[in-house]
Order: structure tokens, then C-alpha cells, then sequence
């Protein structure tokens, strides 16, 4: 069990800014994570092993695809769904990771792009956590820049030909099915999205190993030699590079979240053990000026975090937002997360390093989610282009 048990951070009532609706579904996940999850991630994160038997649990609370409509999904608000996230990667970013793939990465595209038969055939089956999927869009040599993927779909007869490799994919060794982009040969090398069961000849997942991030969460690559997909697997209302762009941004929005739930962690955290540990004087470390400077910023930041996400949010259901608004957010909100867990790591000493404490694994999984779905700086560039009106990718 963990050192010290988190105890919520509210500094300007945000709560009061929140629908009952909002604060119940926060309230529930919030229980959930630490019944479930906390007593079980340090364990999960030293053998690097992902928390499959809390799929189902999480699947019956409506986690997955809990912003969609139909299909068995949850029908939450936007605002709603970022409390959720906030509170899995208050737990892990691992965590997080897999819900927002599986939500935002694989049902979504399904639910936006796909006939009424692959709907059908999926939704209700990954709601439910029967079924997971994987969202196999970064490649070996493209990350960053997407448009410039390799994988080729060939369309032979009413089947079509998929040859490729994709790169860091959360879920990919566990997932039943794998949404792939690919440059069509007989589409002028449009890209389209395809589903693509994983126990199809010529599909292969391994996972990648040795990380030290992200360790509670499956990462794998993917590669298709000659995969053979009914022309039915087609997610036909997929067009273009700005399809999984647009799945790219539901998870951005849910990132934007669940980095204040991590940054909360680690500041909880770091407050409680200032406040225990004695130092000089045989006084609280908490009594000293710089410490207190430290806390200041973090919590300063954590609230006008809490804000931005929020505000975002209510653009979002309002059918207002725009990219910008979530690459602001993203952008934002990690970087202060995990400015957070290196804040929180230095008040704790040397036990900062130790996961009898959250902080360091939240540092480390960070890092990772400073990188995906849209680095630092590409999201920089994306708000630069908003202001200024001049692309400078």
C-alpha cells in the first residue's frame, strides 16, 4: 500500500464549477482506482505487467468509449469523460493509455468512420472489454510526420493486401482487432483506415521491452506481410490523412486530463510528506520558504490546468472546439505534470526515488506522454500556426 493516500486538490472550489453528474462520475472513478488500481500498480509496474484483470470492472463502470452514443457506450458528456481520464492516470498513465486507446483510438474510428455492420460487430463487444483493439498509425521512421507512412493497402479482387510495419502500439500483443492506416496503391495513395483482426495470416505483434516508462501498459509493434482483409474491413467513411488526425484528437483531449490527475498525485504527494517530514530545527520541512515556493507553483499551475481542461471541455460539448484549443491543452497540461513530478521528486529527497511513493513512476510515464500523441513541440507549432496564420511544419 502506498505511503501516503491522496486526498483530492481543490484550491479555488473548482468542484463548484462541476454539474452533480460531473462530480459523481469523477467521485466513482476516483473510488474505483483506489480500491483497484492503487494497491496493485507499484507491483504492476516493477514486472512491467498491465493490469488485465481490471478490464472487465472497467468495462461494467462504462470506461470504455464513455463519450460515444449507442452501442452499449456510456453516453457521457465531454467534461464528464475527462474526469474519468483524470482519475486512471492519477492511478497510471499506463492505465489511462489503454482506456484512451481502446476509446478514442479504436471505437471511436469505428463508431466516426465505420458501416453499421463493423459498428455492430464491435461496439458492444469492446464496451463491455469482450474485445480490444490497438491503433496502428506511428511507424518505425514516421511518427511526428504521419503523412509519410509506408504501409501500402492493395486493393485484389473484393479483398485487399496490407504490407507494413507500425511502432509503439499500446495494446498491440492483446488486441482483437488493430485499426491500421495505409496508403491505398489503387487511391492515389489516399490514406484509408482498415480493420484488421490480429489473428489474420501474415500479422504479427511484439512487444517492446526493456522500457522504463509506461510499464504498466503493453507496447508493441506491428507488422503485416501480405494480410489478407475482406474488402468489408474497410472503415469507408475514412478519407484522408485528417481521419486519424481527428481520432489523434479525442486522445489529445483525454491526455489533457488525465495529466492534471497525475500532476495532482505527485502534489498531494509531496504536500503530505512536507508536512510529516522534520528537518533542522526539528521543524516540518513545510515551514521553510523554498519549499513553500515549490508547492505555490505547483498548485498554481495544477488550477489554471484544471481550468484550461475544463474550459476545453465545455467547448467540446458545446461542438465548439477546435484542434488548437486540445493541442493547447495537451501541450500544456503535460508539460506541467511533469514539471510536477520533478518538483515533488526534489521535496521528497531520496525517497523520491523510491515507489514506496507515486512520484517517479509518474515522472518516467510522463516522459512518454510528453512525446505521443503530438510531441511538445509539434503541438507548439500547431497553436503557432493558429495565431499567426503561417504553417512553419
Amino acid at each position: 500500500m502506498p505511503a501516503v493516500k491522496f486526498r483530492g486538490v481543490d484550491f479555488i472550489q473548482f468542484d463548484s464549477l462541476l454539474t452533480e453528474e460531473e462530480r459523481l462520475v469523477r467521485d466513482t472513478t476516483r473510488q474505483f482506482i483506489e480500491d483497484n488500481l492503487v494497491p496493485i500498480i507499484e507491483e504492476c509496474n516493477r514486472a512491467g505487467r498491465f493490469p488485465r484483470e481490471l478490464v472487465k470492472p472497467m468495462g461494467e463502470l462504462g470506461f470504455f468509449g464513455a463519450s460515444l452514443k449507442g452501442y452499449g457506450c456510456a453516453g457521457m458528456g465531454n467534461v464528464e469523460y475527462g474526469l474519468v481520464t483524470q482519475e486512471l492516470e492519477r492511478g497510471d498513465s499506463g492505465v489511462r493509455s489503454f482506456v484512451s486507446v481502446q476509446s478514442a483510438l479504436v471505437m471511436y474510428p469505428i463508431h466516426t468512420f465505420g458501416s453499421e455492420e463493423q459498428k455492430q460487430t464491435w461496439l458492444p463487444a469492446m464496451q463491455k472489454g469482450e474485445k480490444l483493439g490497438c491503433f496502428g498509425l506511428t511507424e518505425p521512421d514516421f511518427g511526428s510526420n504521419p503523412g509519410g507512412m509506408r504501409t501500402r493497402a492493395r486493393k485484389v479482387g473484393n479483398e485487399y493486401v496490407l504490407n507494413g510495419e507500425k511502432m509503439w502500439i499500446t495494446s498491440g500483443s492483446i488486441a482483437d482487432v488493430a485499426v491500421i492506416w495505409a496508403k491505398v496503391e489503387n487511391e492515389n495513395d489516399k490514406i484509408r483506415g482498415f480493420l484488421v483482426e490480429t489473428d489474420r495470416p501474415g500479422f504479427k505483434a511484439d512487444d517492446v521491452h526493456g522500457k522504463w516508462s509506461l510499464r504498466a501498459s503493453v507496447t508493441s509493434g506491428l507488422s503485416m506481410q501480405d494480410v489478407h482483409i475482406p474488402e468489408a474491413n474497410l472503415l469507408p467513411k475514412s478519407d484522408g490523412l485528417k481521419s486519424p488526425l481527428m481520432c489523434l484528437n479525442q486522445a489529445r483531449y483525454g491526455i489533457a486530463w488525465g495529466a492534471v490527475g497525475a500532476a495532482m498525485a505527485c502534489y498531494d504527494c509531496a504536500l503530505q510528506y512536507s508536512i510529516l517530514r522534520k528537518q533542522w530545527r526539528d521543524q516540518p520541512i513545510a515551514s521553510h520558504q523554498l519549499v513553500q515556493d515549490k508547492l505555490t507553483w505547483m498548485i498554481s499551475e495544477i488550477t489554471k490546468a484544471q481550468l484550461l481542461v475544463l474550459q476545453v471541455g465545455r467547448l467540446k460539448d458545446a461542438g465548439k472546439v477546435q484542434h488548437q484549443h486540445i493541442s493547447m491543452a495537451k501541450r500544456n497540461n503535460v508539460w506541467m505534470a511533469l514539471e510536477c513530478a520533478r518538483i515533488s521528486r526534489d521535496i521528497l529527497g531520496a525517497n523520491g526515488i523510491a515507489d514506496d511513493y507515486p512520484i517517479m513512476r509518474h515522472m518516467m510515464n510522463l516522459e512518454s506522454v510528453k512525446t505521443y500523441e503530438g510531441t511538445h513541440d509539434v503541438h507548439s507549432l500547431i497553436i503557432g500556426q493558429s495565431v499567426t496564420g503561417i504553417d512553419a511544419f
